[in-house]
Formats: C-alpha cells, sequence, structure tokens
C-alpha cells in the first residue's frame, strides 16, 4: 500500500440521505428568507451586483496577502 493510498478517507454515502426531497422548498423556509432570495434573483436578472472576478481582484487588493 503506498502512503496516499494509506492517507485516502471514505465517507459513507448512507449518513447524509442525499436525495431530492433534501432540496429545500421556498414554502419551508422563513418568509423573510424567501423575500431576500427573490430579491437577489431579480437584482441578479436586472443585472445588479458584480462577478466572481471582479469581486476576487477588489479582495486581492484589500488583502493582499491572501491568494
Amino acid at each position: 500500500m503506498s502512503k496516499k493510498e494509506n492517507k485516502k478517507v471514505e465517507e459513507p454515502i448512507e449518513i447524509y440521505e442525499v436525495s431530492h426531497k433534501s432540496e429545500s422548498a421556498l414554502e419551508d423556509l422563513n418568509p423573510v428568507l424567501v423575500q431576500l432570495i427573490e430579491k437577489s434573483i431579480k437584482d441578479i436578472e436586472k443585472g445588479h451586483g458584480i462577478s466572481h472576478e471582479e469581486m476576487k481582484s477588489k479582495i486581492k487588493i484589500k488583502y493582499p496577502f491572501l491568494k
């Protein structure tokens, strides 16, 4: 057994019970959170906000020690 194989960690999938039902429906969430999600979606559709690349460059300028 190589060192890489020895350090490999595997987690059983059964623990997480991943299914389509685990996705939160909007009616199950807090009403304020639903309003914020809807507002965010409308803002994105209108073109408000900034791209990931632009935000990343701003953070690199503000925090030059981060990579």
